[in-house]
C-alpha cells in the first residue's frame, strides 16, 4: 500500500516505520503523503499507542528533502513547510500517544518529527539539530514552535541559530528527548513504554493527552477549569467504573475503551 513507510501491528501497539535508506529517510512530498494518509486512516479504538521510528540504525529522519526543496519557490516553499507542518500536527493531536523511536541522525524535518511526538526516545548514536540556517532556511514544519517550548527559549535559539548537532547525552540533559539507550535495545524500550500506555484506560489516557495540550498556553485558572470539566466526564465512562471497582477489589482492571 506504501513505498516508503511500513506499519506493523504489535497486538494494541502500531509500529510506523519510515523507510527510505538511500537518503537516510529524508522527508520528501511522497513521505509526507503516505504518513498523512496512514494517520487518517489510523484506528484510534484498535490501537492503544503508535511508535514511530527509521529504518536502520544510521538515521532516524536526516531531515527534509534538499533535492526536493533546492528550486522550489516563495509559495512553493510554503506549500512544502505547510504540509509537512500539517502532518506533524496530526501526529500531536493523534488521540493516542505517539512515541518517537529515534535511531540516528534526527536533523531538520527529523528533529521536528521527534518533536511531535509525545514522548521521545533514543538510541545512544542519536544525533539532534535544527541545521536549515546554514541551508539558507529556517525550520520550516513547526521547529520554532515546538523546540522552544521542549527546551526553553534560550536554547532553542542557540541551537537554531548555529544549527549545529547535539548527540544523546545533550538531548537528554536538555529535556529534548525522554531516555537515552542503546541500539539494541531501543524499540524493546520503546514498546516496553507502549504496552505500559495501551495497558491503561485508553479514554483516560486520550483525555489526559487533550488536557496537556489544551492547557499548555492557557491562563492557570482557566487551565484548572478546563481539567475539572474533562475530569467530570470520566465519570461517565465504563472504563471508570470497572477501574474503580477492580481497585477496590484488588483485581486487575480490564478497559474496553468505552
Amino acid at each position: 500500500m506504501y513505498n516508503y513507510i511500513k506499519i506493523e501491528e504489535r497486538q494494541a501497539v502500531m509500529i510506523l516505520t519510515i523507510s527510505a535508506p538511500k537518503s537516510l529517510n529524508a522527508l520528501n512530498s511522497t513521505i509526507l503523503d503516505e504518513m498523512n494518509h496512514f494517520l487518517d486512516h489510523f484506528d484510534c479504538n484498535k490501537y492503544r499507542c503508535l511508535i514511530i521510528t527509521g529504518d536502520g540504525e544510521k538515521s532516524f529522519v536526516a531531515g527534509a528533502d534538499i533535492s526536493e526543496m533546492a528550486n522550489l519557490n516563495v509559495p512553493q516553499g510554503q506549500t512544502f513547510g505547510s504540509h509537512g507542518a500539517n502532518v506533524f500536527r496530526k501526529i500531536e493531536t493523534l488521540h493516542v500517544p505517539v512515541i518517537a523511536a529515534v535511531n540516528g541522525f534526527a536533523l531538520g524535518g527529523g528533529c521536528e518529527l521527534a518533536m511531535a511526538c509525545d514522548i521521545r526516545i533514543c538510541s545512544d548514536n542519536a544525533r539532534f539539530g535544527q541545521p536549515e540556517v546554514g541551508l539558507g532556511i529556517i525550520p520550516g514544519f513547526s521547529g520554532t514552535v515546538r523546540l522552544a517550548r521542549l527546551v526553553g527559549m534560550g536554547m532553542a535559539k542557540q541551537l537554531i541559530y548555529t544549527g549545529k548537532a547535539i548527540k544523546a547525552d545533550e538531548a537528554l540533559r536538555i529535556g529534548l528527548v525522554n531516555a537515552v539507550v542503546s541500539q539494541a535495545e531501543l524499540m524493546d524500550k520503546a514498546l516496553e513504554l507502549a504496552n505500559q500506555i495501551a495497558a491503561n484506560a485508553p479514554l483516560a489516557v486520550k483525555a489526559a493527552k487533550l488536557c496537556i495540550n489544551a492547557e499548555y498556553d492557557m491562563p492557570m485558572d482557566e487551565a484548572i477549569t478546563y481539567e475539572s470539566g474533562i475530569f467530570g466526564h470520566c465519570f461517565a465512562t465504563e472504563d471508570q467504573k470497572n477501574g474503580m471497582k477492580a481497585f477496590l477489589n484488588k483485581e486487575k482492571p480490564v478497559f474496553n475503551g468505552k
